[in-house]
């Protein structure tokens, strides 16, 4: 009753009907081809998708709610047309319906998101959940009166899935319009998830499996096997209900509950599987597959009632869920995609058994490499290991689960090929004959051999992560042949203890616990390193055998400089080989009384600076030697646009910022490595309106831990302020109650350091009854403290707070380069804000007089109504401290060059300086 490859071109049962001509083969190439596109689409995305907001959601969505529901609609219908005996109603024609309508709502839905058009996104979800109806329809009208085999039965799996569809696609809709209620908007969240992978998608997977698995392994089904997955169907639909449920009463248990009962039903139908797998082992890269899909799907089942139930709060449920979405989507969908397209390539393309043996040669291509090499690079992404070796990892699982794609346009060609062989009449009057070519697979080992290779370029990336170079510190002193093992802790930005006194001559090892609320890690001067600890991490680092004092310190951007040093003395050493003065190293400047400094309630680390944060020697001027002010920008420079759009009207802003380590110039000539939202520093202006909903996603895309704070939201910092480790992201949402200009910034400390090196941006909270103008412009000023060349900000410069540039909008005089317009006459309003993260700024436009004056949220000059005072008076300056803010306005009398600065005058010549080039 099923569709068996190596039963070549002739079908067991008449083609599907449709208009006369098109064959099985032609239509399951034309229908399959969408499923191609989705998955290249998604392979697109997945190598560009640091330069794309919402590249995980969008991601997520062109593989499953593309691909593999285009799959899901295609092959179902096929396999419901085997189980039953009889062709759906409609048939071809209407299958390429309920096809084009569902692609269409996919897009819809994607562009309903992307434009944040509540209505478009309403109306695409509304077309895919139509779909899913339609095709439980016809499932069930295409029952009656079928033959209604032993297999009949299992038709059902199929409209359970259509209804859980139609149920995903409601939830997902109700998740687009972005209640303010957090708690709802992830309980939602949860419903959607469960309704769409557990239900539509896992429903639909397991049933197919019932008669695909001992299909793919070429044997027979264990009796029983349909009486066990009907029965397991009533409990997965069951697991369904309950986490459906559980998500809308936000009752986290009831969640768990639910994945419990489906995994129940999972065992209850995988059992006799199992026993045929026992039997006959799999041995070809779709049976390898589907076993590996069925494994992560059980795993992710287990772990999204476990988050779920385990979470502090729903809103903190949804954001430990996003490690699950790698696992659902490659390894789980994506992977039993690309599993049962390799088996069915020969139904897609036909052409008789030499045809067929040619297509699963080419289907089953390295099989046990390419398997090997994606599930174990998806181990290796859901593991806290550095954020290179997932990078390299994860692109390596890309490449293995696209190999599909190149796979099966060879077994395209190599059809093309042997049908005109077989068509060629000299070819034809013999097959040659001979021993069959030896052929060469590449197993397990070259799948280990790729990952090995990933996770060595990762690491050779950062090797600082990966505790490499380990030096001595014997210094010639003879072994004593006894441990010494300390356990070290941290409090605030101190190790505790903070010196370790050793015996001369003794083996030290040292157990560091990460107990404070950062990522710390421990370098040596030997080189020696436990790598980054992560809260709660413990690590052992061999020191070998002490014979001098040795120094150690946490690498992290600016933590050294806070005081995180350890040093370890060699207690009995002699001459040399001791300390500096020979003591015992009590009065190291490490502060050994433990004092801390204060933190920021949840913050992580900053960057890799084990040469002393990138500060420059005396005889090394490093970036700062190559600053020439007087330099013009190269040919490519572009200023950064301090244009400001009005806002937009909208009510609720979901805005992604993406954490970047970029290399930028900060002057010409000069390039600084920037830590950025969004590739640039500084970040994006938002906008909006006193109780406007600012929903922002931060994704840390970086090589270190990054967080953000809003000053234009008020509450509790603990989780939406919390620093996230490379790879990770959160949701921060907050209303804005207050008007005025607000600072953004990264608050991973040492905060100075983040901020420095380009952390930060600026949200306009318009005041009531705010005038138009005829230009608008906003500007930032901020420090720059040069460190090495293309290296990060210089720690003890800033320290010391001594900045090389002083700038606006994050390039010296870059308004000189590149001047900003207005019109004699026209009312014109400039927005600043200082960012520090120091310095302060007293902004100044040479000749003009500012007639309105709005600073922290209140107008000190003009306003509505005068409510500034005096419609006569004016000012002439803007003065702000650090994260400060506020507008000017002004009217320019004649054409002519108007100098803007801070008056802080060696600031302005330092960089902060422009021009406003005026016309009549």
């Amino acid at each position: 009753m099923t569709t068996r490859p190596d039963d070549g071109a002739a079908p067991t049962r008449p083609a599907p009907p449709g208009r006369p001509g098109l064959d099985r083969r032609t239509w399951h190439v034309r229908a399959n081809a969408v499923v191609v596109a989705w998955f290249l689409a998604a392979f697109v995305v997945a190598i560009i998708h640091r330069w794309l907001p919402e590249s995980t959601w969008l991601l997520t969505h062109l593989m499953l709610l593309g691909a593999v529901t285009s799959a899901i609609l295609i092959w179902s219908s096929h396999f419901a047309d085997t189980l039953l005996g009889r062709p759906a109603p409609g048939g071809q024609p209407f299958m390429v319906v309920r096809l084009a309508v569902h692609n269409v709502g996919a897009i819809g839905v994607i562009a309903g998101i992307y434009t944040a058009n509540d209505v478009v996104t309403a109306l695409g979800g509304g077309l895919v959940a139509a779909v899913a109806l339609t095709h439980a329809g016809v499932v069930l009208r295409q029952r009656r009166g079928a033959i209604m085999a032993r297999f009949g039965k299992l038709s059902l799996f199929y409209v359970a899935a259509g209804l859980a569809l139609a149920a995903g696609a409601g939830f997902g809709v109700l998740l687009a319009r972005r209640t303010t209620d957090a708690a709802a908007q992830a309980g939602l969240y949860v419903g959607h998830v469960g309704t769409m992978l557990m239900g539509f998608v896992g429903l639909t997977v397991l049933g197919t499996l019932v008669v695909l698995w001992p299909t793919m392994l070429r044997t027979k089904m264990v009796p029983g096997a349909p009486l066990a997955a009907g029965r397991a169907l009533w409990v997965l639909v069951g697991g369904v209900v309950v986490v459906g449920a559980g998500a809308l009463a936000q009752v986290p248990a009831v969640v768990l509950l639910g994945t419990l009962v489906y995994l129940v039903g999972i065992a209850m139908l995988v059992r006799p599987m199992v026993t045929i797998a026992r039997a006959k082992p799999p041995r070809s890269f779709a049976t390898f597959s589907a076993t590996c899909a069925v494994a992560w799907f059980a795993l992710c089942v287990l772990a999204l009632g476990i988050v779920v139930a385990t979470a502090p709060d729903w809103p903190a449920a949804v954001e430990d869920l996003g490690i699950l979405r790698a696992p659902f989507a490659a390894g789980f969908a994506g992977q039993v995609l690309v599993g049962a397209l390799s088996y069915l390539a020969p139904v897609m393309l036909g052409g008789g058994p030499s045809v067929v043996r040619a297509v699963n040669e080419e289907m089953d291509r390295a099989a046990l490499a390419r398997v090997v090499t994606l599930n174990l690079c998806l181990v290796l992404f859901v593991l806290p290991l550095p954020s290179l070796v997932r990078v390299t990892t994860s692109m390596l699982g890309l490449a293995a689960l696209a190999s599909f794609i190149v796979l099966l346009a060879r077994a395209v060609l190599a059809r093309r090929r042997l049908v005109r062989r077989r068509d060629d009449d000299v070819l034809a009057t013999g097959i040659p004959t001979g021993a069959p070519p030896v052929r060469r697979r590449l197993g397990a080992a070259w799948g280990v051999g790729a990952v090995a290779v990933a996770v060595v370029l990762g690491v050779a990336g950062d090797p600082a992560a990966a505790g490499l170079g380990a030096g001595s510190a014997a210094a010639d002193v003879a072994g004593t042949g006894e441990t010494t093992t300390v356990e070290v802790s941290v409090e605030g930005m101190r190790f505790t203890p903070s010196v370790i006194e050793v015996p001369a001559g003794n083996e030290l090892v040292i157990e560091l616990t990460n107990t404070g609320t950062d990522v710390h890690d421990l370098v040596l001067e030997t080189g020696a390193t436990t790598g980054r600890l992560s809260v709660g991490e413990t690590r052992t680092l061999d020191a070998g055998v002490i014979g001098r004092d040795v120094e150690g310190w946490c690498s992290v951007a600016g933590h050294r400089q806070m005081g995180m040093t350890l040093d370890i003395v060699a207690v009995g050493a002699t001459g040399a080989a001791a300390g500096v003065d020979g003591t015992d190293g009590s009065d190291s400047s490490a502060g050994s009384d433990g004092s801390a400094v204060e933190g920021d309630g949840g913050t992580h680390a900053g960057h890799d600076t084990s040469d002393g944060a990138g500060a420059a020697g005396p005889d090394d001027a490093g970036a700062a030697g190559l600053l020439d002010l007087q330099a013009e920008p190269g040919e490519d420079f572009t200023a950064h646009d301090a244009v400001l759009p009005p806002a937009d009207g909208a009510e609720v802003h979901e805005v992604t910022l993406t954490v970047s380590e970029v290399e930028a110039e900060v002057a010409p000539g000069v390039v600084q490595e920037r830590w950025t939202f969004n590739g640039s520093a500084p970040g994006p202006t938002l906008r909006g309106t006193v109780g406007d909903v600012f929903e922002i996603t931060l994704v840390n895309d970086g090589t270190i831990g990054h967080s953000i704070d809003f000053h234009a939201g008020a509450l509790a910092p603990d989780r939406p302020m919390r620093t996230i480790a490379p790879g990770e992201q959160l949701t921060y949402r907050f209303t804005a109650t207050r008007s005025g200009i607000w600072m953004y910034h990264c608050s991973t400390m040492p905060m100075s350091m983040h901020i420095a090196n380009g952390m930060f941006g600026a949200v306009i909270i318009d005041p009531p009854n705010l005038e138009p103008v005829d230009r608008e412009y906003v500007l930032v000023q901020s420090e720059v403290y040069l460190g090495d060349v293309a290296g990060p900000a210089d720690a003890d410069k800033i320290a010391a707070e001594e900045p090389d540039l002083v700038v606006f909008n994050g390039y010296a005089n870059q308004y000189d380069h590149e001047k900003l317009v207005a019109r004699v006459g026209e009312q014109v309003r400039v927005w600043v804000l200082d960012a520090g993260p120091s310095r302060g700024s007293s902004f100044h436009v040479i000749g003009g007089q500012f007639d309105t004056v709005y600073s922290e949220g209140a107008y000190l000059l003009g306003g509505p109504e005068d409510a500034g005072g005096d419609p006569t008076g004016g000012a002439q300056v803007l003065p702000l401290v650090a994260a400060q803010g506020g507008f000017v306005e002004l009217t320019f009398p004649e054409a002519g060059n108007y100098p803007f600065t801070s008056h802080a005058m060696v600031d302005g010549e330092r960089g902060a300086h422009g021009i406003f080039a005026v016309t009549d």
